[in-house]
């Protein structure tokens, strides 16, 4: 199989401003697009963590949008880590 096809697991820690903005929801929508499952939760500290999977491909372009600065609120930095797959997501949650 070539790697750009293997499944990963994307896990994001995004910090700044992005409770209370849609931030999750705009997530949510373009991992759909991208076609990853997953979940984006608030945590108690402000940051949003992002788990996405699917391809490597995919999970690259949604990271790079969570940088580029068209998100709602403000993302400060992201703090990301692939891995392999684990527990099969189903769909793109909001938690």
């Amino acid at each position: 199989m070539m790697q750009e096809l293997a499944e990963v697991r994307l896990t994001a820690w995004v910090h700044g401003h992005v409770q209370g903005v849609g931030f999750r929801w705009w997530t949510r929508s373009r991992a759909l697009e991208l076609g990853l499952t997953g979940y984006a939760a608030n945590k108690p500290d402000g940051r949003v963590e992002v788990v996405a999977q699917g391809s490597r491909d995919a999970c690259q372009r949604l990271l790079d949008l969570l940088q580029s600065g068209q998100t709602p609120g403000r993302v400060d930095k992201v703090v990301a880590d692939f891995t392999q797959p684990r527990d099969s997501l189903e769909g793109f949650t909001e938690r």
